[in-house]
């Protein structure tokens, strides 16, 4: 029977567990590629908290950011949160420019400096809200960007290989039945996969310490997703 061109049939050699193919004349075969998804509810929160301090020079500003920053993890340490799971993003003391001091606030035009520092927090989905909460509470006023995430990403990495395997079947098999030929199994297949984190962008802005007591936002995990793309050889029979 003859095969359209328009087909992958390849004169190449492919290896599948350390066994050639032969792909040619005498054993034809269908290439697809595919990608599918698959999702899952989070199980981890990467929650980002920080804060911004000004200073009239450096050393009211360093004074002021010292305070914060020690106010914050402290209150995280109270809270019993694992030292292990709190991790120092970026910390950064510099001067305003003259577009910097053009937009403060008149009761700040004397402020020259500017420190800001950030952790990230990981902990579970459902104690996300608490965490942020305690750290707002506590001076962390440029908080509040949450990353959902797998602990584990090895189940949905293979949930979505299986899904781009089984869309390249059903596309092969859509292609076969056109041709009036018959698929067989498949004879070999690579993939690459690619992890898709889910953010919540959402940062508070500066306050000043006295706020008002409130209960903690109301945050609830979402779903994360893996994509795989696989490339799949299927016999003809």
């Amino acid at each position: 029977m003859r095969i359209l061109s328009t087909i992958a049939l390849f004169a190449v050699t492919a290896t599948l567990s350390a066994q050639a193919i032969q792909v040619n004349k005498d054993n034809r075969t269908i290439a697809i590629t595919a990608t599918d998804t698959a999702f899952a509810m989070a199980d981890q929160a990467v929650v980002q908290i920080g804060y911004q301090d000004y200073g009239t020079d450096e050393q009211s500003a360093y004074a002021a950011g010292s305070q914060r920053s020690n106010a914050i993890i402290a209150a995280l340490d109270k809270a019993h949160i694992p030292k292990d799971d709190v991790e120092s993003e970026d910390q950064q003391l510099q001067p305003l420019s003259e577009y910097d001091i053009k937009n403060l606030k008149a009761e700040q035009k004397n402020y020259r400096f500017r420190i800001t520092q950030s952790w990230s927090v990981k902990t579970s989905p459902e104690e996300a809200a608490r965490i942020l909460d305690l750290a707002v509470k506590a001076g962390a006023n440029s908080s509040g960007s949450i990353g959902w995430q797998m602990k584990d990403t090895s189940q949905l990495e293979a949930s979505a290989a299986e899904k781009a395997i089984a869309h390249a079947q059903r596309i092969a098999a859509q292609m076969a039945h056109g041709l009036n030929i018959h698929l067989g199994p498949l004879v070999y297949a690579s993939n690459q996969i690619q992890e898709v984190v889910r953010t919540v962008p959402m940062m508070m802005s500066a306050m000043g310490r006295s706020m008002k007591v409130s209960e903690p936002l109301a945050i609830r995990s979402r779903k994360v997703s893996q994509s795989a793309t696989v490339y799949a050889v299927f016999a003809i029979e």
